[in-house]
């Protein structure tokens, strides 16, 4: 009887009467919400070839952004309502239009930090580091001294002592195949505390093999065009 089944059966049961009425536009509302995670990622699986073979299309809601860029041909990001932006899944990730979808997608999320900028240049853990032409063009024509930078935790690289910014180990969590490490970066002896709040949180990925371990200090450096850059103004990408 109904009552007897558990709160995920209820879910997919509700999904199965939906189905067999074929019609033309499948709406769903977060229908894996009750499900465990083992169950979540085999029932995703299965929406998915359902929806290919039933070729009926489908607007599926969720608070789940891998559920979103695994299942969705297209995602459309929302935010209070309004539309950030409308894409592809590799699109989103990749061409964030603006600060909250940089934030939203990605897992871990993107680290972001403000940065005011000097002659081109910012500061980071004392470190130096200038602004690739573009970005530095767009600033321009706005008349702003300030800019948000993100860049993925796989977009990070440890290097040697000298050849980074100078960050310390707080958690490293291992997940089998990926290992991540949270950071705090470090501020330069020479930097009053102004640049980008240091003492700010930074997460990187590391070799799931040898990871650093925690209070270890390390070095980080951003690789070459993996670097995103956001208006402080308007909130919107900079480049591109």
């Amino acid at each position: 009887k109904p009552k007897a089944l558990s709160g995920g059966q209820r879910q997919r049961v509700a999904m199965g009467r939906a189905i067999v009425r074929e019609p033309q536009v499948f709406c769903m509302d977060e229908p894996l919400s009750n499900l465990d995670a083992k169950l979540r990622v085999s029932t995703r699986t299965q929406i998915a070839e359902l929806q290919r073979r039933l070729d009926t299309t489908t607007v599926y809601v969720t608070h789940d952004q891998v559920e979103a860029m695994t299942m969705g041909d297209r995602v459309a990001v929302l935010k209070d309502g309004l539309l950030q932006q409308c894409d592809t899944p590799l699109k989103l990730f990749e061409r964030p239009a603006n600060v909250f979808v940089a934030g939203f997608i990605g897992s871990p999320a993107m680290n972001l930090y403000t940065f005011r900028i000097k002659d081109g240049h910012f500061r980071i853990g004392g470190i130096e580091k200038s602004l690739d032409p573009q970005t530095r063009a767009a600033l321009d024509r706005e008349g702003s001294d300030t800019v948000i930078l993100g860049v993925r935790p796989e977009s990070l690289d440890i290097v040697g002592e000298g050849e980074g910014f100078p960050v310390v180990v707080n958690v490293v969590e291992e997940l089998g195949s990926d290992a991540f490490a949270y950071c705090t970066v470090e501020r330069g002896a020479d930097d009053p505390g102004g640049e980008a709040d240091m003492g700010s949180r930074i997460v990187v990925k590391v070799d799931s093999r040898h990871p650093p371990k925690k209070l270890d200090r390390i070095s980080l450096r951003e690789r070459q065009g993996e670097t995103f850059a956001f208006s402080t103004v308007t909130g919107n990408s900079l480049v591109g």
